[in-house]
């Protein structure tokens, strides 16, 4: 009987884990898929489609699709930059503003 249950629970897993290939394969998924995608309750991804803040299709009026390749530019949307990133950033901004102080300074005779 365990044996048995735990041939059940990894047959389970093995499912899960091909639908998840099979939709990394897909270039159109559905509603349900894009909500397993991108890890979002069913809930909040009707209310991204009904204020228009995600990219979708509704071809008649009522089924939603979506373009994997357009939730993946919508999920990397906002990029934070890193602590490194943003201290280059500082200084690059300061030496360019430095320069631009001496170029642009009035000369003296």
């Amino acid at each position: 009987m365990a044996n048995e249950i735990l041939i059940l629970d990894k047959l389970t897993e093995i499912a899960q884990k091909l639908d998840e290939q099979n939709m990394l394969q897909k270039t159109v998924l559905n509603f349900n898929e894009a909500c397993k995608y991108l890890d979002v309750s069913p809930s909040h991804l009707y209310k991204l489609t009904s204020a228009k803040q995600i990219p979708h299709f509704c071809p008649q009026g009522k089924k939603l699709y979506f373009r994997r390749e357009e939730l993946d530019f919508w999920l990397q949307r906002n990029r934070q930059q890193t602590s490194e990133e943003l201290e280059e950033s500082v200084t690059d901004n300061f030496t360019r503003v430095t320069r631009f102080k001496t170029n642009t300074s009035p000369k003296t005779k």
